[in-house]
């Protein structure tokens, strides 16, 4: 199957042009030489074992959360093995499963669902705290045909009630999603990894925050956009090395 064909299988009118501010995103959103070096050293120098600091915190619930990781896990790796296309990893799931039970948040927010890893850990957590509800933004996949079926394609069918997933990209997502949630709980950055993206979804949730809200927000190592965000930030914050990348938490988890 030829690009074109993929691409107008898979993008429905309005979407072309989303696909292309995307992938120029990409193209243009580089660290300049001996910036990206410097800013290696900040996260470095920042960094905090998520293990550990979630011990920390609750040892008895981390060891629930690593349980509920290796369930996730086999449950998506049976799901994915079903399917002819490759979808990508998970993410910092566990971590995503811990904070969720710990902070019973009743709105989460999560950007870029993908396979559904991260959508999966969050409605298990939100089904052991008996209530909440999370909205998921995303955008489907373009190269493949018919993609929005693949969208948290591993997310189980009895954990679906508690999910509300859009599929249009942030721009559209997002502000659909902050008219309808009530005060979010837990926000989750893992779609556009440009500055650009990151400063508009944090626009739009900022002011939609619960008092005592969070936000995570994956492979800060991109660029310097959570590290310029944490400069101005009055409240705590953490960086977290994972699988050679690194996740920044903005706001704290202790109760």
């Amino acid at each position: 199957m030829t690009i074109r064909a993929i691409l107008k299988q898979s993008l429905k009118p309005g979407r072309f042009g989303v696909m292309v501010k995307k992938v120029w995103r990409r193209v243009t959103n580089r660290v300049r030489p001996g910036a990206e070096a410097e800013l290696q050293a900040w996260l470095r120098a920042n960094e905090v074992d998520y293990v550990a600091y979630a011990k920390s915190i609750d040892a008895a619930l981390w060891a629930e959360s690593e349980a509920a990781s290796q369930t996730i896990a086999a449950d998506a790796t049976r799901v994915l093995a079903t399917i002819p296309h490759q979808l990508g990893g998970g993410g910092a799931y566990p971590f995503l499963y811990f904070v969720t039970r710990l902070l019973a948040p009743e709105v989460v927010v999560e950007t870029g669902v993908a396979a559904g890893f991260s959508s999966y850990a969050f409605l298990a957590a939100l089904e052991a705290n008996g209530s909440g509800k999370l909205y998921s933004s995303d955008f489907p996949y373009f190269r493949i045909p018919e993609p929005e079926k693949y969208i948290g394609i591993v997310v189980p069918a009895h954990l679906r009630p508690r999910w509300e997933l859009l599929v249009e990209g942030d721009e559209a997502n997002l502000p659909a999603i902050v008219r309808r949630a009530g005060p979010i709980g837990l926000f989750h950055y893992d779609s556009d990894k440009t500055v650009e993206g990151r400063a508009f979804a944090m626009a739009q949730v900022r002011g939609h925050l619960a008092k005592n809200g969070v936000v995570i927000m994956d492979d800060i190592q991109d660029n310097a956009f959570f590290r310029d965000l944490v400069a101005t930030h009055p409240g705590e914050w953490r960086v977290f090395g994972f699988q050679g990348k690194y996740v920044g938490l903005l706001g704290t988890l202790a109760r």
